[in-house]
């Protein structure tokens, strides 16, 4: 099983940071992963537990569904299917108030379906989750 946790803080307050992370269609504006879409809305809609995000770049899609929003602090989610050839995967963003703004610690687990190319997969994930934190800091401090 591979572990990634990337942590950034952002000088803005934690509703607007969780306001803007949840908004799961403007990350095609500042995550760097692609274009994003709901394929079903969730509760509290459109972006809640349930609700069903693509992210699709270069030809690829992958869906996630939220399993648990509870705001403006935590959020978690699991990969549908799509993308690298990962199993198992299953994230989680927190947001927690701290001098200068919100503490933001995105965290997932996932296995991979390739023997031996979990690290390479740990490398990509972890440099897309901090990209996307990145394109959200920039977002919310310009």
């Amino acid at each position: 099983m591979q572990h990634v946790e990337v942590e950034r803080v952002i000088h803005a307050p934690p509703d607007a940071v969780w306001e803007r992370y949840t908004d799961h269609v403007s990350w095609t504006q500042w995550s760097g992963m692609g274009r994003v879409r709901l394929a079903r809305e969730g509760v509290p809609a459109p972006n809640g537990v349930g609700c069903v995000r693509v992210i699709a770049s270069a030809g690829v899609a992958v869906h996630e569904e939220v399993v648990s929003f509870e705001p403006p602090r935590r959020m978690t989610y699991r990969v549908l299917h799509g993308g690298i050839p990962i199993r198992d995967h299953l994230g989680e963003v927190e947001f927690a108030p701290c001098a200068g703004g919100t503490r933001v610690t995105w965290r997932c687990r996932f296995a991979s379906r390739v023997p031996g190319l979990g690290p390479a997969f740990r490398w990509l994930v972890t440099t897309l989750f901090r990209r996307a934190l990145a394109g959200l800091a920039a977002d919310l401090e310009a």
